[in-house]
């Protein structure tokens, strides 16, 4: 999807950079205004069928094959479509019943954070110097000071969450936390599983895949059609999500990390929370909190940290092609 033109003209890739921010950011506040109208696992199950469905469609009209080969290929179908769909986006929802959007962006920002760090676990090639470690802890402590500032989120005295000692806010921002941890092993465990197979078409069988596992969760939670209410609000949440954040969003994406490489593209994940935050306070009329900017700066510096290398290079290399 002009990933030649997107490396040619760097006026073109900021453009296609700053719109995926856009259609990714409102994402959380489009999740966030929809579940007033869909049970969770359900809201998420639908959308990724109907979107998976017309990425595998794309893949057949723009690839040279569209149906994985092999084991090797159909395990990296079940590994994105298993962590990366169906846990992120169940965790995610399920989350998103407890803290707003906004909150839930600032977050999902760890997951490059996250990603560095089981790559350094998981993958014998990768390791974690001292300054990368720091990193890794900055963005853990990021997250904690938005989940439980000064210990305000425990329920003492506050009103207890569904487990009894702790607040919806501390357990929404848990859930998004495990939502992050599992799209980061996902990705680290995809690096080894990586074909010849195109990537709309990983990506469309994931999606089909994570929708059914979505479906069968939704089932075992007790969650029906029947809860589903249909309105204008529903409507255009779900279309939203489904056509712009899901299928123009991640064929964006592709084209994108054809053109910049995942380095640069990681860093759409740190616009994407100040995106959900102006969208929470203008549709929903949702302001962030002081603890979740705090949190947000720490998680961005400790991304800095863990991929101070990889920038260095991407901006001297940009000054040369500049001057």
């Amino acid at each position: 999807m002009y990933s030649g033109s997107l490396r040619s003209s760097p006026t073109a890739a900021v453009g296609a950079f700053l719109l995926l921010a856009v259609l990714w950011g409102s994402s959380f506040v489009a999740i966030e205004a929809g579940l007033a109208y869909f049970p969770p696992l359900l809201f998420a199950g639908v959308r990724y069928a109907l979107a998976g469905a017309a990425v595998l469609a794309y893949a057949t009209v723009v690839s040279d094959r569209w149906i994985p080969r092999g084991r090797e290929e159909w395990l990296g179908v079940g590994v994105a479509g298993g962590f990366v769909i169906a846990a992120y986006h169940g965790l995610l929802y399920v989350g998103e019943l407890h803290v707003s959007g906004a909150i839930a962006a600032v977050v999902v920002s760890l997951s490059p954070v996250l990603t560095a760090a089981f790559a350094a676990l998981l993958l014998p090639s990768e390791r974690l110097g001292p300054l990368e470690i720091a990193g890794f802890a900055l963005g853990v402590v990021g997250v904690a000071v938005i989940a439980d500032p000064g210990g305000a989120g425990l329920a003492a005295g506050r009103g207890a969450g569904p487990l009894g000692f702790v607040s919806p806010e501390l357990l929404g921002v848990a859930l998004v936390f495990l939502a992050a941890v599992s799209f980061s092993i996902g990705a680290v465990l995809l690096r080894p599983l990586r074909t010849d197979l195109p990537i709309a078409a990983l990506q469309g069988w994931a999606m089909v895949v994570g929708a059914g596992l979505l479906f069968g969760g939704a089932a075992v939670t007790g969650e029906s059609p029947a809860g589903i209410a249909w309105n204008a609000t529903s409507i255009v949440s779900l279309a939203y999500l489904t056509v712009l954040s899901g299928i123009v969003g991640f064929l964006l994406y592709f084209a994108l990390l054809d053109a910049v490489g995942p380095t640069q593209l990681h860093l759409v994940s740190y616009v994407e929370p100040v995106v959900a935050a102006v969208g929470s306070w203008v549709v929903l009329g949702h302001l962030i909190g002081g603890e979740a900017i705090l949190g947000f700066v720490a998680i961005l510096a400790g991304f800095a940290a863990l991929e101070r290398r990889e920038i260095a290079a991407y901006v001297a290399t940009h000054r040369e092609f500049r001057s």
